[in-house]
């Protein structure tokens, strides 16, 4: 069974910095399409940012782009999410999740999830 587990988030000043990280078990990273996605009060969920398995492009939004790095560690199994110059619209819980297949900026389209780390993001 695969399984998901983030860590990283919690409260920051507007400006500043976090990595998110989820630990990936039950299958290797490098056979799985991950993204990040998150969900703010109110809003529905939403990507944030992606990888391929088959190429290792990286998928941004737009409300994010340049500012959150996608990354993978294949050798410890691990997705990480750099974010830097935060913004309190970035205040969200974000999940990590994964699919066996190509990827999809769609969150119904994702098997396995993480059960979520929040960002909260003081102006």
């Amino acid at each position: 069974q695969v399984q998901l587990v983030e860590s990283g988030g919690g409260l920051v000043q507007a400006g500043g910095s976090l990595r998110l990280s989820c630990g990936v078990s039950g299958r290797t990273l490098s056979s799985l399409t991950t993204a990040w996605f998150r969900q703010a009060p109110g809003k529905d969920r939403e990507v944030v940012a992606g990888s391929t398995w088959s190429t290792g492009n990286t998928y941004y939004a737009d409300s994010v782009k340049g500012r959150f790095t996608i990354s993978r560690d294949n050798a410890k199994n691990t997705v990480s999410l750099q974010m830097i110059n935060l913004k309190p619209e970035d205040t969200a819980v974000y999940y990590c999740a994964a699919r066996g297949g190509f990827y999809s900026g769609d969150w119904s389209e994702y098997k396995y999830w993480g059960q979520g780390t929040l960002v909260t993001v003081s102006s």
